[in-house]
């Protein structure tokens, strides 16, 4: 059997002006970055302004598992079927960040038949984009610093610094440091830290602006800390709003690249589900709406933190009404969330598969209540049994939802086809309502009590004094009229990632609120969740090489 890689090295790859050209997009509004690469340039969006919008469908899953979901592998396989039926659909991703490449959790092209590539160039540095996001990000840390050793005009306390500096990398040793150290010329000694590339509001602002002037403002907007008067003091105070601007100048701009089966792909930006927002570019988003009569994006890990976080921030800022959402599930998954140990997953287990479906039903449930039609892709495995499919379609027609095999890791487009199907009839028969969860004017913590009690099943939320200080701190500047992003585990709906299944009643904890002004949102951060994550005990990067002809291997 060929490795994802492999399969990749051998794909057929279109120039990427003829990708293009499918799209009726011409040359001159692309900025190539080789063959089958290209950055889309500003202006298109405007130009297509009179072109009606395609129907978003929006791709989540369950709660991850060891065992896999393959919620990208579903999104570029349906994207590709889309494709067999004669349907103009336009996928949209994000970008992966070199940290879980390097981890364990892989990166974000999809696998086996159902990949976008040029792979290995997606994973290992693209276009640039988050390189940009870091050298922004890191910009602004240096001013900081800068200014502090000059004189520090602006009083700024240096107790109270917020920013931390950004690396596109898994390292838990620079979670906590000390920076100025070695006297006078070296800076003010202060405790710092680092967080990866993809949890900076840097990224969320790049992936929520609308254009590049609108991407200044919001850069304008961070607050990175507060003044010995209490007062916040902003990017915009330091004066390098407009050189972080130039620093993402091509950064804002769309990358276009394409399936296996040639099928077009927008991939735009890449915030994490469990820190961040979760989901490509806004920008990239309507893109695909102008380009394609379907547009197939996803948010990531389940539906619990990216879904509630592509309808209640994304498509609040962007107006976007979504048509339908695919809840990603396989019968493995399913079965670790009855109890079943990761190795022994391949042997037939209804039992366990019949505890663990709770979690389906979870989400389900949570994306109704947005308002949004729903159908079940069943992401078949070479292991999973008739009987184990069967127990899932019956599950999902007991509750009115329809079902679909999705074996587009093996079959590629053709694997997608019944979902594919399935899909254009939910959208021609059901018609979206869809509708945010919670009121952004409420006050902070009813805003995050709904969330938690609403989509996580808690019943109820604990918050340190810490967090409820914070709280007070942003409702008396007058930000609490923001949506939340929630910080939370993405392997359970609670805060305990030990906690599978579909639990209720548990006491969800608020450890800390932080306000991100630029991107326009309240994180606050539960349980344990950090946002520089470290590399595991044998990670991916461990099994990976090059041959004297540039050849990759064990990249995935």
């Amino acid at each position: 059997m060929l490795t994802d890689i492999e399969i990749a090295q051998n794909a057929k790859m279109l120039p990427i002006e003829e990708i293009a050209g499918k799209l009726g997009i011409g040359r001159e509004w692309l900025q190539l970055y080789g063959d089958y690469k290209a950055k889309i340039r500003d202006g298109l969006l405007e130009h297509l302004k009179d072109r009606p919008d395609g129907k978003l469908v929006l791709v989540t899953a369950i709660n991850p598992t060891p065992a896999g979901e393959g919620k990208t592998t579903v999104t570029v396989g349906l994207g590709q079927a889309m494709g067999r039926l004669g349907k103009k659909a336009v996928i949209a991703l994000r970008e992966p960040s070199l940290g879980p490449v390097m981890g364990v959790k892989g990166g974000a092209a999809g696998g086996g038949y159902a990949q976008v590539v040029p792979m290995e160039d997606i994973n290992l540095h693209f276009t640039g984009d988050l390189h940009a996001v870091t050298a922004a990000n890191n910009l602004l840390a240096a001013a900081i610093d800068n200014h502090i050793h000059h004189g520090n005009a602006l009083g700024i306390d240096c107790r109270r610094i917020l920013w931390k500096r950004a690396m596109d990398m898994n390292d838990r040793a620079l979670r906590h440091i000390t920076v100025g150290l070695g006297g006078k010329a070296n800076g003010f000694p202060r405790e710092d830290g680092f967080i990866i590339s993809v949890a900076s509001e840097v990224m969320a602002i790049l992936c929520l602006a609308e254009n590049l002037t609108d991407l200044k403002r919001r850069l304008g907007r961070i607050i990175i800390g507060y003044n010995m008067a209490g007062e916040p003091v902003t990017a915009g105070d330091l004066k390098v709003d407009g050189a972080m601007a130039v620093l993402l100048k091509d950064a804002i701009k769309p990358n276009l690249v394409q399936t296996l089966e040639n099928t077009p792909c927008l991939m735009h930006g890449g915030p994490f589900a469990n820190i961040a927002h979760g989901c490509n570019s806004l920008i990239a988003t309507r893109t695909a709406l102008k380009l394609g009569d379907y547009a197939i994006t996803e948010a990531g890990f389940g539906a619990d933190l990216g879904a509630e976080k592509f309808f209640d921030i994304k498509c609040r800022y962007g107006g976007l009404k979504p048509s339908a959402a695919v809840l990603v599930a396989s019968v493995k998954a399913l079965k670790y969330n009855g109890g079943v140990k990761k190795d022994q997953l391949a042997c037939e287990n209804l039992a366990a598969l019949e505890a663990g479906i709770p979690n389906l039903k979870r989400h389900v449930d949570n994306i109704r209540k947005f308002g949004v039609p729903v159908i079940v892709a069943i992401n078949r495995f070479p292991t999973d049994t008739p009987q184990e499919i069967e127990l899932i379609r019956e599950k999902c027609r007991s509750w009115g939802v329809e079902s679909a095999v999705a074996d587009v890791f093996a079959r590629g487009g053709e694997g997608g086809l019944e979902l594919a199907r399935k899909l254009c009839d939910l959208i021609d028969r059901e018609e979206s309502d869809f509708k945010p969860v919670y009121d952004v004017n409420l006050p902070v913590k009813d805003k995050i009590e709904r969330i938690c009690t609403e989509i996580y099943g808690a019943g109820g939320v604990a918050y340190s004094s810490r967090a409820l200080k914070d709280i007070k701190t942003i409702e008396e500047m007058g930000m609490g009229k923001l949506p939340i992003c929630m910080a939370k585990t993405q392997f359970s709906l609670s805060d305990n990632p030990a906690l599978l299944g579909a639990p209720s009643g548990f006491t969800i904890t608020v450890n800390e609120v932080r306000l991100s002004a630029g991107a326009g949102f309240i994180v606050a951060l539960t349980g344990d969740i950090m946002t520089m994550p470290g590399l595991p005990k044998d990670p991916a990067a461990n099994h990976m090489d090059i041959d004297n002809e540039g050849r990759i291997t064990g990249l995935f």
